[in-house]
């Protein structure tokens, strides 16, 4: 199975996909979406979708993972936050790809037995955890991997509540 983690932002977007192999997770791909603070929303936006777009389809995820927007002090980062979100809902959506939401709190537990952990121990985690050379950098592409991995470790709890239903 092929998860493909999404740590949204409008400044900075990160994307990292895992496969979920048996032995050990392995990395597929990893990025980070950037746009340019000067353009208007919209074209902001709509950079974001495509490059997400063209992302998706070459790496044809099994599932999707998006961080779960939480409050922030800065309502027009969260604002953007969500608008990049919702933009890779819809972009999973119209492929029939299923996608969940996953806190912060959520994903560093996954990784590092820590809901409190920091931006660096999930950095150090994720590159050991997938057996990297080279740790995922800027922070958005290391939360992006982390959210895979959250996601798909979580998948085999989820296949077997549905067969007990």
């Amino acid at each position: 199975m092929i998860v493909l983690g999404v740590d949204p932002g409008l400044t900075r977007c990160g994307i990292g996909a895992v496969a979920m192999d048996a032995q050990r997770p392995r990395l597929v791909a990893v990025t980070v979406i950037r746009s340019d603070a000067s353009l208007p929303i919209e074209q902001r936006l709509l950079h974001i979708h495509t490059e997400l777009n063209r992302i998706i389809d070459e790496v044809r995820p099994d599932e999707m993972a998006v961080e779960r927007v939480f409050s922030q002090h800065n309502v027009k980062t969260v604002m953007g936050t969500a608008q990049v979100a919702g933009l890779v809902m819809l972009a999973a959506a119209m492929r029939g790809i299923p996608v969940a939401m996953h806190t912060p709190t959520e994903v560093k537990a996954a990784v590092t037995g820590s809901g409190r952990a920091d931006k660096e121990q999930v950095t150090t985690m994720v590159t050991r955890l997938l057996g990297l050379d080279e740790r995922p950098s800027p922070a958005d592409a290391a939360d992006a991997l982390a959210l895979a991995l959250c996601h798909g470790w979580q998948a085999p709890m989820r296949a077997k509540l549905a067969a007990s239903r």
